[in-house]
């Protein structure tokens, strides 16, 4: 259990390649084991490689929590199958012409936040699929909520130039306190950083001293 710097693809933005929960971490296809296996080791899961909508990019694709997985309209008959049978998920697939669904969504196992692009359109779904009651806001003006906001059931960090009176009402939602931080040296999108779970916390290799410290006090870690 801790913090870990790390890099998928000699990339620090390891959260755009990955996305994890207490059980599992959907990794790129095609991705070496070899490379994967500190990974794994971090984040004490089992790895499971996959492609959505067949491509590598997992993090922005992805919602998902210990319950459930929400998955794009462009994710594969195939994929979804394979991803059924390997995790026991309940998985929807979401149909919404905005496939970054993990850019649009945050959520841990006590509540999800998702964007007002998706209208409250999908809330029912979204909220039997991940076991979860699911609010609509936007943070710092920003309607990407899963991109600047990253929780798991012990914490959460938020974009730094998130409201005091938004942080409290994420805080109340997810059940957790929250953070204003960045990631990898400055960047304020943290799920482009971030792999988390309920044991650990994998980031890129470019996040600083300090941010490691904000990093721990928010997840704590």
């Amino acid at each position: 259990m801790g913090i870990f710097r790390y890099d998928i693809y000699k990339s620090p933005n390891v959260g755009i390649f990955a996305k994890s929960n207490d059980s599992i971490v959907l990794l790129p296809y095609g991705y070496a084991e070899t490379k994967s296996k500190k990974l794994i080791e971090y984040l004490e899961v089992d790895p499971i490689f996959v492609s959505i909508a067949g491509n590598r990019i997992i993090g922005p694709m992805v919602a998902l929590n210990n319950n459930g997985m929400i998955l794009p309209s462009s994710a594969s008959d195939d994929e979804i199958r394979y991803l059924k049978q390997m995790t026991g998920l309940n998985i929807i697939r979401l149909d919404s012409k905005l496939t970054a669904i993990g850019n649009l969504i945050s959520v841990n196992d006590h509540g999800a936040i998702i964007s007002p692009l998706l209208k409250g359109e999908f809330d029912k779904q979204i909220e039997d699929a991940l076991g979860i009651t699911v609010n609509t806001m936007s943070v710092a003006d920003f309607n990407q909520t899963g991109s600047i906001l990253v929780s798991n059931n012990f914490g959460a960090a938020i974009h730094p130039k998130a409201s005091e009176k938004e942080i409290e009402i994420v805080s109340s939602i997810l059940k957790v306190e929250v953070e204003p931080l960045t990631i990898n040296g400055g960047i304020p999108y943290l799920s482009s950083g971030i792999i988390c779970n309920s044991k650990s916390l994998v980031v890129g290799s470019l996040t600083t001293g300090p941010e490691l410290i904000m990093l721990s006090r928010g997840f704590k870690m």
